[in-house]
């Protein structure tokens, strides 16, 4: 690839919050960068819907233009960085970058999570790199940290805290002890939700975070229909109060593992109750954190803000300063990839931990030897109990069991036959409790 003194010139497709964010920030620190990497970073164009859109950051109007083939077909720019968002789209610019040589760099988590296997195994025919550390958990090098760090380690397992818009709703909830209702229109205004928080409070933001995370440790692509994502859209501010008075925090918590025995994968995303002697539990607000375990160095956790322009603006640049040191040595494609394919995804049904379950019965005696004996023949064990004296007359009442280790396909079965009780109502809730070892 020619350059010239050192200089290489980017593409940057997307001007949004992050894409103001990248180029305000190698403005800002572009002599820290210089020094550091020894090369001149210059964004050389950029592709926007709108080029007369007033912005947040001043750019030059010759810089811009509406069409990111644009950016393909400049033979002076050497990478490409997308941050347009949109899902086919961004795919397709992707593709044409690589198959054009130009290393890209990209946080599009949807994107790598639906067609992830594709485009590293395209990167790896091209000889052309690949870099998305910005994909996963905003600033915090956790991709660089597995794939570099730790890369003499066997991966156990993943714990991640990989959403902000949640984890903020959730510690609002338990702090203030409003609703989710509530505590979303907060996040709104407060600019840490989004207009549209879809895919934040169903799961999917992180279920898209925990594909990359489970390719990055166990060298296999799962399909997002291979993996169990639940949100924290049904999750009441009874439920927190419950959680809280048993010694657990709610977390909506991204799991990747793998069994010692079983080398299926899991991974799955759901809230679930993690003990408040976990540091995981003390993790509040927009911020993120991943806890990886690894066979040789045992447990080590990653702290940091998990989005927003400048902490996703850090990733991207960190990628950026990566990819040149690559080019200018022309070293082309390099970096950790995961090859393996080690194991299968372990189906949600048969995939262990323990529950909290909360039922609403109707108050007599008996109720709860009938729940037990379903329980019980289903193999479940019980570890606890609580049932609160209703605070007002009332045909049912709240019932709060914890319960073992089981797989959860069994529990389901046995809820099911549970709620089919003339007893108890239809109302519950199902979460996991993660003890979180290993």
């Amino acid at each position: 690839m020619e350059t010239s003194s050192k200089q290489l010139r980017i593409g940057l497709a997307g001007l949004g919050n992050v894409g103001s964010g990248v180029y305000k920030n190698l403005l800002r620190n572009r002599d820290i960068l210089l020094e550091r990497t020894g090369v001149h970073l210059q964004v050389a164009k950029i592709a926007v819907r709108d080029p007369d859109r007033k912005r947040d950051v001043e750019v030059p109007p010759e810089m811009l233009t509406a069409d990111w083939q644009e950016l393909i077909s400049d033979p002076q720019i050497d990478i490409i960085v997308e941050l347009i968002g949109e899902g086919e789209e961004a795919f397709a610019l992707i593709t044409a970058a690589l198959k054009a040589g130009k290393a890209v760099v990209t946080g599009n988590k949807a994107v790598l999570a639906k067609h992830g296997k594709q485009l590293v195994e395209l990167s790896e025919q091209q000889n052309t790199p690949l870099y998305c550390e910005a994909a996963v958990a905003g600033g915090i090098p956790i991709i660089k940290a597995v794939r570099e760090a730790l890369i003499g380690n066997r991966i156990d397992s993943i714990y991640g805290i990989i959403n902000g818009t949640s984890n903020y709703i959730l510690t609002r909830m338990t702090t203030a002890g409003i609703s989710f209702s509530d505590a979303l229109q907060e996040a709104r205004e407060k600019g840490f939700a989004e207009a549209d928080p879809t895919l934040d409070i169903n799961g999917w933001d992180a279920g898209h975070k925990a594909i990359i995370l489970g390719w990055i440790s166990y060298g296999r692509w799962l399909k997002p229909e291979e993996i169990s994502v639940a949100g924290i859209e049904n999750v009441s501010s009874e439920d927190v109060a419950f959680a809280n008075s048993l010694g657990y925090e709610i977390k909506l918590l991204g799991v990747i593992r793998q069994g010692k025995d079983d080398e299926r994968i899991e991974v799955r995303v759901a809230p679930s109750l993690i003990p408040r002697t976990h540091i995981l539990s003390s993790v509040d607000g927009v911020f993120n954190a991943v806890a990886v375990h690894g066979n040789v160095v045992g447990e080590t956790l990653f702290y940091g803000s998990g989005a927003g322009q400048d902490a996703t603006s850090s990733a991207v640049i960190s990628d950026l300063a990566d990819a040149a040191e690559n080019l200018m040595n022309d070293v082309g494609c390099t970096g950790f990839v995961p090859h393996g394919d080690y194991g299968e995804a372990l189906p949600v049904e048969e995939t262990l931990s323990q529950y909290y379950l909360r039922l609403s019965v109707v108050d007599e005696p008996g109720v709860l030897a009938q729940i037990s004996s379903i329980t019980g023949q289903n193999g479940i064990g019980i570890l606890s109990v609580i049932q609160p004296e209703p605070k007002e007359p009332s045909e049912y009442i709240p019932l709060v069991l914890l319960l073992h280790d089981a797989p959860y396909g069994t529990v389901r079965s046995a809820l099911e036959a549970v709620l089919a009780l003339s007893s108890v109502g239809s109302e519950h809730t199902l979460l996991r409790v993660e003890t979180l070892e290993r």
